[in-house]
């Protein structure tokens, strides 16, 4: 029997590795397609509502990947401990660094171009729209879900890992700030949505909030649909959408509004 040459199959990548196959996800590289990598002590709580709607064919469709690494499976000791006590004292657990030191040098093995690293954090830079379209920009994304107190602050430190918060609260961890962080992201990939329109006109993305919709029927309990978006004018139309995001915004997010006034005051 001879060694038969690699073969290329398709868009899958096929290599040779020395990792222990308890390591080994079952998910394929697709070449050129956006990647998820997320290291979390909870794999089976993904892809979760990602696999649903619109994100979770494009899922199956091969519009983006996503890779879930075990960090159990880079575990210390016979009992696989990932934590240990804060030094210095205290309550709670931290990360310990060896584990997570292993689990993304393993996650980033072969990873080239655009391609950051994300600690879901509450001390990080909250999220928004202008990340999303910069981490769509990217090749792919390794997410470091927390748990107990925290990371040893050295991983961090080591690999230049960016902090990113889902907002000003504290949760038990990272993994559902993950999954709105890869939604709002993948949604963004061309020919998720089918509609490029749909992400040019909602909220955020002219730095203002979304314009009231509205839709069959006609009347419903006393209210109508307004005039205007039933003259058929679409010069009027426009310019009443317009309207309603600018007063929205000044209302209900004045945080938003000056900043775009900032711009003109210069």
């Amino acid at each position: 029997m001879t060694d038969a040459p690699q073969k290329s199959h398709g868009r899958k990548a096929i290599r040779p590795t020395l990792k222990p196959r308890e390591l080994i996800t079952a998910t394929p590289d697709l070449h050129g397609v956006w990647k998820a990598k997320i290291l979390t002590l909870f794999p089976s709580a993904f892809p979760g509502v990602l696999g649903e709607s619109l994100t979770g064919k494009a899922l199956q469709d091969g519009l983006w990947q996503l890779e879930t690494i075990d960090l159990r499976q880079f575990g210390v000791g016979k009992h696989r401990n990932v934590d240990d006590t804060p030094a210095g004292g205290g309550a709670g657990m931290v990360l310990r660094a060896d584990v997570l030191g292993n689990a993304i040098e393993h996650a980033m093995e072969g990873v080239r171009g655009n391609w950051p690293i994300i600690y879901l954090s509450p001390r990080g830079k909250r999220m928004d729209q202008p990340m999303m379209r910069n981490l769509a920009r990217a090749d792919g994304v390794t997410l470091l879900c927390g748990r107990f107190e925290g990371v040893d602050e050295r991983v961090l430190e080591h690999y230049g890992i960016q902090e990113v918060s889902l907002g000003d609260f504290v949760m038990t961890g990272g993994e559902i700030a993950a999954q709105a962080l890869i939604d709002a992201t993948v949604r963004l990939i061309p020919n998720v949505l089918g509609n490029a329109a749909s992400t040019e006109e909602e909220s955020f993305s002219s730095g203002l909030l979304e314009h009231p919709q509205y839709t069959r029927p006609a009347e419903w309990k006393g209210r109508p649909i307004p005039d205007v978006l039933m003259s058929g004018h679409h010069g009027k139309v426009a310019q009443w959408r317009q309207d309603q995001s600018e007063e929205l915004t000044r209302t209900r997010r004045p945080d938003l509004w000056d900043a775009l006034q900032k711009p003109a005051k210069d």
